[in-house]
Formats: C-alpha cells, sequence, structure tokens
C-alpha cells in the first residue's frame, strides 16, 4: 500500500514538473517571437553579409543562375489507379535485376 502512495507522488511531482516546463517554453518561445533582432545586436555577432537590410533567400530557392524561383515548390497532382499502376510496372520493368516478361497476367479488382 505504501509503495502505491510512493509511485502516485512521485508520477504527481514528475507531471506537475513537465507541465511547468511546458508552459515556461511557450513563454520563452512567445517572447523570443516577438523580439526583432538587428545585426549589430545579433547574439551571433555581426551579418557575414554586411551591413546590408536586404535579407539572403535560402539557396534552395534560388535557380542555377541566382534568381529567385517565383513558382510553387510543391505540386501534388492527382492521378488514377491504372496511372499508378503503369509507372510503377514500368519502374520494376526497367530495373536491372528484373525480367521483362510476366508470367501471369494481372487481373483487375
Amino acid at each position: 500500500m505504501i509503495l502505491h502512495f510512493i509511485y502516485i507522488i512521485a508520477f504527481t511531482v514528475l507531471a506537475v514538473l513537465a507541465i511547468a516546463n511546458m508552459f515556461r517554453n511557450l513563454m520563452t518561445l512567445g517572447i523570443e517571437s516577438q523580439r526583432s533582432y538587428s545585426p549589430a545586436n545579433s547574439p551571433y555577432g555581426r551579418s557575414p553579409y554586411g551591413d546590408s537590410k536586404q535579407a539572403v533567400p535560402h539557396p534552395e530557392l534560388l535557380d542555377e543562375f541566382g534568381n529567385i524561383v517565383n513558382e510553387p515548390l510543391l505540386i501534388m497532382r492527382s492521378i488514377t489507379v491504372e496511372d499508378a499502376r503503369e509507372q510503377l510496372d514500368a519502374l520494376y520493368d526497367a530495373s536491372p535485376g528484373s525480367s521483362n516478361v510476366r508470367s501471369e497476367p494481372r487481373e483487375e479488382l
């Protein structure tokens, strides 16, 4: 009986500490997101790009000539099950270890 009581107290203390830590982290995140950093006051020292006020874009947002890409980076299109099956079959047939002769035709579901 006393062992159950110790477990309940221990897990209650751990839960309270975890919740307090979560709220402290949320408060810190909120404060940090409101703060603006200038290059002179940056915690990492001076900006390596000089004193220009313009931000340098990430390299993945630039094309091969250094111009900013103004098109969507992720394009999703829906295809039918048959198209997906044909594409997968073509990839399988083109793989080095596959034999190009099928033993059984596929049945439609």
